[in-house]
This record gives structure tokens, sequence and C-alpha cells, in this order.
């Protein structure tokens, strides 16, 4: 792995672009409001947009890559996709002076290959329909799920650690950093979605069914899948691979096949099983496009240090509001289909905006606004650019 003098110079002035942007004084101000909004202090809702279709985003070739190395092309990538839009949709982000280098970590996984049919309607889009096909059936194939084994690459890390510093050298920090790498939001976290894996080895109908007719073997089921995820997590604590310790990280989650069952099934197949997990962080996010609004109360008993909830865009917004208050962060998704339609037509996004605000004022809610799985904005980015700059205006008057 080598990259050429020419490729260092393209990602050097990428760098100091990032560089001048780290500097302003909105950064710092944006920081201050996260950590309000975290804090469950009353303040404007903080706007997040990511999920980003980005094969439909180019202009005037601003994202096209020019290095010819890939472990450049790499870091070229994320350097124009954050120029970009903090050029276009910055909503609150925040941009630091730092290249992140993360520890370069082998994981074996759960033992079980997705076996899926895929169709396509963009083939330049990463989202794609799926049809799973069956391969856990019952409590003897149960066994087909393995604990993770976990190990550290750390001369892998230290070289690229250290072409990084030399990219950089004189313009920004480049820094280690450990798990967790996802972020959602503001928040730097562990994605924890044992169903969504399930439902892909068991068949959606079929789980759903197993959950009446045989609850044992469901319970044996995310039983062993939660089993995982800790053996997972412990590894990463044992050789010092996390960015903090656990209670000082954020723990997310969801059940997404939950919106069809009921509370009382949703608390013993998932949220009972899923508070060992929960248990482990400081703070907890719950929730994802699963309606939530009339779940609350279970979520506020069975979750510990529960903070922040995110619903559906389909959800009941008045409920959802009602029961939410001010108690947690209410992490509110508008559809991202207003980017899809056939006609755009921002005085809708508008109105629809102006209108949950307001509901949500009148019961002291503490908002988050995510625009994410954005599939498409129909190759006019110019439709996310006015949506951002929308909310931008709104989430203002709502301080």
């Amino acid at each position: 792995m080598g990259y050429s003098k020419k490729d260092m110079v393209i990602l050097r002035e990428l760098g100091k672009e990032i560089a001048e942007i780290t500097s302003l004084p909105v950064n710092e101000e944006r920081k201050e409001l996260r950590r309000r909004i975290s804090n469950l202090e009353k303040a404007k809702p903080i706007i997040h947009i990511y999920e980003i279709p980005w094969h439909e985003m180019d202009v005037n070739d601003e994202l096209k890559l020019r290095t010819k190395d890939s472990f450049c092309q790499d870091i070229e990538m994320d350097l124009r996709r954050t120029l970009y839009q903090w050029r276009y949709m910055q909503g609150d982000m925040v941009v630091e002076p730092v290249i992140e280098q993360p520890l370069c970590i082998h994981d074996t996984g759960f033992g079980i290959a997705e076996e899926v049919d895929i169709a396509r309607t963009d083939v330049n889009s990463d989202v794609v329909s799926r049809h799973f096909y069956v391969q856990i059936r019952d409590e003897e194939d149960i066994e087909k799920i393995r604990m993770p084994k976990v190990t550290f690459d750390a001369e892998r890390t230290e070289i690229e650690y250290q072409m990084k510093c030399d990219i950089f050298d004189g313009i920004l920090t480049v820094e280690k950093r450990g798990m967790p790498s996802y972020k959602r939001g503001s928040e730097r976290c562990f994605w924890f979605a044992p169903w969504d894996e399930i439902v892909r080895w068991t068949g959606v109908k079929e789980i759903l069914i197993d959950m009446f007719r045989r609850p044992d073997y469901v319970h044996s089921l995310i039983d062993r899948m939660v089993d995982a995820w800790l053996l997972r997590l412990d590894q990463y604590q044992q050789l010092g691979l996390l960015e903090a310790p656990p209670m000082k990280l954020w723990g997310v989650g969801a059940a997404q096949i939950f919106a069809a069952v009921s509370l009382p099934m949703h608390e013993e197949f998932a949220l009972r099983h899923e508070a060992r997990w929960y248990e482990r962080f400081g703070y907890n996010f719950y929730g994802c496009c699963e309606p939530l609004h009339h779940k609350v109360g279970i979520l506020r008993k069975i979750i510990p240090r529960l903070r922040k909830i995110s619903m559906s865009p389909w959800v009941d917004f008045d409920k959802a509001i009602e029961n939410v208050r001010d108690e947690f962060v209410f992490a509110w998704k508008p559809n991202p289909a207003v980017l899809a339609a056939s006609v755009w037509n921002p005085q809708t996004v508008r109105k629809d905006m102006e209108e949950k605000l307001e509901k949500a004022r009148k019961f002291n809610c503490i908002v988050e606004i995510h625009m994410k799985d954005i599939s498409t904005v129909r190759y006019q980015p110019q439709r996310l650019w006015r949506w951002a700059q929308i909310a931008a205006e709104l989430a203002k008057k709502y301080e």
C-alpha cells in the first residue's frame, strides 16, 4: 500500500478546508447545544441529516474522487462528503480538527451468512429489496448462531495511523479511535438490534407466529443472540478496544419488526432480553422505524437510564409527544418520502414541520430532528438542501 505525492497534495488541500471550518465558533456552539439536549435541557431542536444517497448528490464534480490509491480514496471520500454537507445541508453538524484512525478489528461474526435474493431499481444505489431464505426453524438450529471472536491488528492500525499523520502533518490531528464507530445523530454508539438479524434467518411471518405457538423456542433464540452480543462487548473491553468504559457510552437499538406486536409481547420477547445489553451503558437511546407512541410506558419501565426515544415517521405524533413530554428526548424522524415524491413541494414540508413543532412545544418536548433513511432525492440534491434550510428556519423559531 502506497500513495503518490499527488494523492498527498490532494488530501492536504482538503484537510486545509476542513481545518478552516473547524475554527469557526459555530462548532463549539453546536457542541454546547448537543450537551444541553442530552441533559434534557430546553433548547432549539438539533437537526441531523444522515443516511444520504450520495450517488445522487454530486454537483459540479464536488464529490468526484481525484486520488488514485484506495487508502487515500477512502479518506478523500469522507472529506469531500463532509465539505459538501457543510456547504449545502449542515443541519447542526459539528466538524472537528481530527482525522480518525479506527482500530483495525476483526470479528468472526455470528456464524450464519445471509442467503438472500436482491432486487435493484437503481444500479448505483445501495438501497435494495431483499428476500431472505429461512435458515433457523427450530431449537436445534439455534446452535448455528456462533459466539463471535474478536481480534485486534495493532500493526495494521499503527501503519495506517502513521500514514495519516504523514499526510496531514501540521494541518489536522490524527487520533486512534476505539469502538464504537457507528454514529447516530451526535452519539457514537453501538447499534444493537438483534431482532433485525434474527428475522433474516427465521423469516418475519414465521417468527411472529412462533411467539404465539412456540414461545420457549423464541426465548431461547433471542437469549443466544443477546449472549453473543454481550460476549463481543466483553472482548472489546478485555482487549482495550473501547473508546471509553461502557458506562460512559451510549447504547442504541431497536426491534423494528415489533411494530406488529402488542405491548405485552414486545416486553416479553424483546425488551426483557434486550435490557441485559442496555444495563451495561450509561445512556440509552431506543427505537428506529417501529411506532412507539403507545409503548413509552414499557420503555420507561424496562430500559435503564433511557434518555432518547426515536420513532417511525408513521407514529401517532400527538400521542407520541403527549407520552414523551420532557422526560426523554424525542428523536422525531420526518418522512423522507417527501424527498422522493414525483413533484417536490417545499410548502408541504414547511407546513408539516411547523405544525408538529408547534404541537411539541405545548408539551415542552425536547426535540431532535433526524432526516435519515433517504433512499432517493430523484437525482435532485437541491431538494435536500432546501429541506435543511426549512428545518433550520423552523427549529430556530422553536427555541
